[in-house]
């Protein structure tokens, strides 16, 4: 079986995509327990944290189309829709 996401990303999962899969995933379900919804799972400084949906939605966080990462991609042949 094949995650096309792994694919998309340049192959099979790493330790590390376990591992934040499954911290995010816990962290999710303690939020349900805990009955706190509207929130999102996310890492920071070494650990999982949960931040109200509404500090993340509807805020842009553009990319700089000349910064490093898309130097990265272009140059490794990843098409970035342009």
């Amino acid at each position: 079986m094949t995650v096309l996401g792994h694919t998309q990303r340049g192959g099979v999962p790493a330790p590390r995509d376990r591992l934040f899969g499954s911290a995010f995933g816990v962290h999710a379900v303690d939020l349900v327990a805990a009955e706190k919804f509207d929130r999102m799972v996310a890492w920071s400084s070494r650990d999982c944290i949960d931040v109200p949906l509404a500090e993340v939605v509807g805020h842009s966080h553009p990319v700089d189309s000349g910064g490093a990462v898309v130097r990265t991609a272009r140059g490794l042949g990843i098409c970035l829709g342009d």
